[in-house]
């Protein structure tokens, strides 16, 4: 027997496939807008997602601000009929530098600031809307951009809500917002009964963005508002998939029916935009070449955060005193590579001073480890390449990723946890010699987690049946627009 999402369902297929029937070819593609929030780890996977639903024949409105437009360029060139921008000034803030657009350029304490002043958009993307002789029938935002349901409401047409983090990130942020305000000042274990394995958290691996509410900060009202109207989306958009997430996922179909929950990823699976040209990277990926299958440490912390004197000084010697041959991103405004450190490790470590192409070497074969600060992005960069992670989580999702890889899915140890921790470099060394072993349990168990992902977004793969799935919504949320 069909239970009632079940025949609800079905009766939209068949409301669909009759309007397509009824308008005989002659409907015009569906139009949707998407609204990427501006920090690289949101706007990436989105943008990945933009991309898949053009290949699937829909028009697509991306708003963005000047400085960001370059993002697009890629998706701009391959798609020059179906995708289109609305580029609109990015409004001024008086707590945020003049020029900036994007998050990386003031650090992730700047978000309350960002979603505040994207708020002010709010009346020109009306104008527009109201301009439009084919207005889109739907509003992708992200999850940061709550407050995009209410210009949704006014402008009468359904919000979907794209998650650029995981699902047990979400489970953990919903049940924060709805009842851990007021925050205690102590510094107590924070208990989630109602999610799958009751997980516990102290105050400071709660979601940073959580963290920094303060009824006082003028932002504050906006920011949580914007938390609070997410469940009240259409639909649910997840780049996770099912045999990374599947408890949290199934958790939240049933705690906010009947919103639907998507899992369509690991969306950047065969993502372009990962260029390999130029000598530096030919010759990076030469110098990985040389060394036997999954011997290969790869050492990065993502695109904002940066390591202290003291925290690269621990983490040159553990490296050094591991004796595994490895791979460091070392970004600008990170403490100094100790002096000497360069010659030590002459043949068997490279350091990389510029951005790096962390898909390609995540993919090289050489490459077996990835130590990591645990963002979202990189987890299912990781995921997707089959390497396992060895875990220092800093900020925002970063402890809740690091406890699904670890402690759910037995894909990743933890070698430091904490922005302002130093790792010990004697137990650092130790930890990174000994998981990089060919028989660990953790490089099996995520070398079986890629295949499953590979297979989720292969035809007939779960993923691929959600993002069909979501395709169809989307049509659906069109022809009703027509009627």
């Amino acid at each position: 027997m069909l239970n009632l999402a079940s025949t609800m369902f079905v009766h939209q297929q068949q409301t669909l496939i009759s309007l397509r029937s009824k308008h005989d070819g002659a409907m015009s593609k569906p139009h949707i807008v998407v609204f990427p929030y501006p920090a690289q780890g949101h706007m990436l996977p989105l943008l990945d997602l933009t991309q898949k639903l053009a290949l699937h024949g829909l028009t697509i409105t991306i708003i963005i601000t000047p400085k960001n437009l370059s993002t697009l360029k890629p998706l701009l060139t391959a798609h020059p009929t179906t995708i289109r921008t609305l580029t609109l000034p990015f409004p001024s803030h008086p707590n945020l530098p003049a020029g900036a657009e994007n998050i990386r350029e003031v650090g992730n304490t700047g978000n309350y600031h960002f979603i505040n002043a994207l708020s002010k958009l709010q009346t020109p993307i009306i104008h527009w809307f109201c301009s439009q002789t084919n207005p889109p029938s739907a509003l992708i935002s992200d999850f940061f951009l709550g407050w995009t349901q209410q210009l949704a409401d006014k402008i009468g047409i359904k919000r979907i809500a794209f998650f650029s983090s995981g699902a047990f990130l979400t489970a953990v942020s919903n049940h924060c917002w709805r009842s851990l305000l007021p925050l205690p000042s102590d510094n107590a274990e924070f208990e989630f009964p109602s999610i799958p394995g009751t997980p516990s958290f102290p105050r400071e691996h709660l979601p940073s963005i959580f963290l920094r509410y303060n009824e006082s900060n003028p932002d504050a009202h906006i920011v949580k508002e914007g938390f609070e109207a997410n469940p009240v989306s259409c639909a649910y958009v997840f780049n996770s998939f099912q045999a990374l997430e599947g408890p949290y996922l199934d958790h939240l179909r049933a705690d906010l029916k009947p919103l639907r929950v998507f899992a369509v990823s690991p969306l950047g699976f065969n993502r372009a935009g990962q260029s390999l040209n130029g000598k530096e990277h030919e010759t990076l990926l030469g110098w990985l070449d040389k060394w036997e299958e999954g011997s290969v440490l790869y050492v990065c912390f993502g695109s904002q955060k940066v390591l202290t004197k003291e925290q690269m000084e621990a983490l040159a010697l553990g490296l050094e005193r591991s004796m595994v041959p490895f791979v460091w991103v070392v970004k600008e405004g990170c403490g100094p590579v100790p002096d000497g450190f360069a010659e030590r490790v002459l043949g068997r470590g490279l350091v990389v001073r510029s951005w790096a192409p962390q898909v390609a070497i995540l993919g090289h074969r050489a490459v077996g480890g990835f130590l990591s600060h645990c963002g979202w992005n990189s987890v299912l960069e990781a995921v997707a390449a089959g390497v396992m992670i060895l875990g220092w989580p800093m900020e925002a999702d970063q402890f809740v990723n690091a406890r699904l890889l670890v402690e759910d899915m037995g894909v990743g140890v933890k070698v430091c946890e904490g922005a302002g921790s130093t790792p010990d470099p004697e137990e650092l060394g130790r930890v990174i010699a000994g998981t990089m072993g060919s028989e660990n349990p953790q490089r099996r168990k995520a070398k079986r987690l890629s295949e499953e992902a590979a297979e989720a977004v292969g035809n007939g793969g779960h993923s691929s049946k959600m993002l069909d799935e979501l395709v169809e919504l989307l049509m659906l949320l069109s022809v009703k627009k027509e009627q």
